[in-house]
């Protein structure tokens, strides 16, 4: 994949602003780890079974703010596979390459190392590669759908620094899904379907809601179709014939996005609901002792089956969801809950108001979705920016997990859920400062704009401009200039900047955090 490139000197700096940020994230977990006592948490945390060396120590030490709540979990999985039936809420493919390294490019380690002092540094080592080639994917995608490099460029580096960034760092699979899902949404805007399909694919044995990507798959093949109809051209193969072609084409995508998870449903039913093959007999005894103390389910034991195995459709996760965390609609609606809500409320606010500031700009491209052809789009001269039309299906993604995830999950993940899934984010988040941010309204212009202002900017440039810039990093110069700021662009990066602060503080304690 052509992320790194040395013409493009803004990849660069996406590339290297990133590197310095889990570099620095790195730093601060150890030494809050080292400063904060850690809280006695109700979370799964499975005995050790080993006694730690000096090395393991010094790693735990250094790393162990990693490893905190569902951390525990997927370093298990990595360690044991699924063992406990609630276990396989957490998707295969981030442990397995967990495990991989570990046993591959560590494995020189090992006289050292204990296995889980492996996974864990694999999961620094995983989390950093991949958080940064996720920042210049973004990067990239941004160039091909927003047609403006400078707030593409922006875009990036916010997400550098995004308030999910402790669990782009720690053994969590945000990070390894937000590259492949940016990296997918790249190679289909380039046209590349099928290497598109792939990469959606791998996202799906990552995260459950990979599935919904899907949506990228279908729409991409109906506006295709849809614009087709819309050409009078006498070369056009018949009617139905397009219409078989787009059909299968999408049939087959969305059918190799959703093999992951059905293969991983049929693998825990196997395993659960299967005959006993005596493993439990294998699991060692503070394993099992810790099953009996905390009510655990491990793999078939005398005999006896869960209920979700009987179900017509026996889905694992959603039994999980239900059985173990209370997920559902509007279960979530407590009073107690009002702290989480308010820790939601930051990213709800941010993403109600790009869908928002969408539809208000382009009310009859939503109404039609985006399956009209457009002037601007027939004299080749779309427009450019947040509110441009290729933008559609990506606020209408973010959307979708905005609304599912407020009335349907636990609300305070829902920084990390949109964090790691949708560019629009990022995207709005440029937006705003690149209209409303003097300091940023001195770079170089070009033809392309995308929202003409009637008041003249301070430095002479117009804030919707959307030339190439320079190379010098912004949030660099905002956070260097913060006294002189809009108190709009305070609040963004304040948000950012904050959330990954307090992230490191608390997630990395056992506190809890988003």
């Amino acid at each position: 994949m052509e992320l790194v490139s040395r013409q493009d000197p803004h990849l660069r700096e996406v590339v290297w602003f990133a590197v310095c940020s889990r570099a620095l994230t790195l730093l601060l977990q150890a030494l809050f780890n080292l400063l904060i006592p850690d809280h006695t948490a109700d979370a799964f945390s499975p005995p050790r079974l080993s006694e730690p060396g000096l090395w393991d120590l010094l790693v735990e030490q250094l790393l162990g703010g990693l490893s905190r709540w569902d951390a525990e979990h997927f370093l298990f999985i990595a360690q044991r596979g699924y063992l406990y039936e609630h276990n396989c809420a957490f998707f295969p493919l981030y442990p397995l390459s967990l495990r991989a390294l570990a046993e591959g490019a560590l494995w020189p380690l090992q006289r050292l190392l204990r296995l889980r002092s492996r996974l864990l540094l694999s999961a620094a080592l995983l989390n950093s590669l991949f958080s940064v080639l996720a920042a210049a994917a973004l990067y990239k995608l941004g160039c091909v759908v927003l047609r403006c490099r400078r707030v593409a460029f922006l875009a990036a580096l916010l997400f550098a620094v995004n308030p999910a960034n402790v669990f782009m760092t720690a053994a969590y699979s945000e990070s390894m899904f937000a590259f492949l899902a940016f990296s997918a949404m790249w190679q289909l805007e380039k046209g590349q379907s099928w290497h598109s399909g792939l990469l959606f694919s791998l996202a799906a044995g990552v995260r459950a809601n990979g599935l919904i990507n899907a949506g990228f798959c279908l729409y991409s093949c109906g506006k295709c179709f849809a614009l087709q109809l819309q050409v009078d051209s006498g070369s056009e193969p018949p009617l139905w014939k397009q219409l078989l072609k787009v059909a299968s084409s999408a049939v087959l995508m969305c059918a190799g996005i959703f093999v992951p998870f059905a293969l991983f449903q049929y693998y825990a039913y196997v395993r659960f609901c299967g005959p006993s093959t005596g493993l439990e007999r294998a699991v060692p005894k503070p394993l099992l002792q810790l099953a009996l103390d905390k009510g655990y389910r491990l793999v078939t034991m005398n005999g006896a089956k869960p209920s979700w195995c009987s179900q017509r459709f026996p889905v694992v996760y959603s039994y999980i969801q239900d059985t173990y965390w209370n997920v559902g609609f509007l279960r979530y609606f407590e009073l107690r809950q009002i702290p989480n809500f308010l820790l939601a409320l930051p990213v709800t606010l941010l993403g109600s108001w790009a869908a928002w500031t969408y539809i208000i700009a382009n009310p009859r491209y939503c109404l039609t979705l985006g399956l009209e052809r457009r002037r601007s789009e027939e004299e080749g001269k779309p427009r450019a920016g947040f509110c441009c039309p290729a933008v559609f299906v990506y606020v209408v993604h973010a959307t979708v997990l905005l609304v599912f995830g407020f009335f349907c999950m636990h609300v305070q993940v829902l920084t990390r859920f949109l964090g790691s899934s949708s560019p629009v984010l990022y995207w709005f988040a440029a937006h705003l400062l690149q209209q409303h941010e003097p300091l940023l309204w001195g770079e170089g212009t070009d033809n392309q704009t995308a929202a003409p202002r009637s008041e003249k900017p301070l430095l002479g440039k117009s804030p919707g401009s959307c030339g190439k810039g320079t190379s010098e990093n912004p949030v660099v110069r905002l956070l260097t200039n913060c006294g002189l700021i809009t108190p709009l662009s305070k609040w963004i990066l304040g948000f950012f900047l904050s959330y990954w602060l307090l992230g490191l503080i608390l997630h990395c304690n056992f506190l809890p955090w988003t």
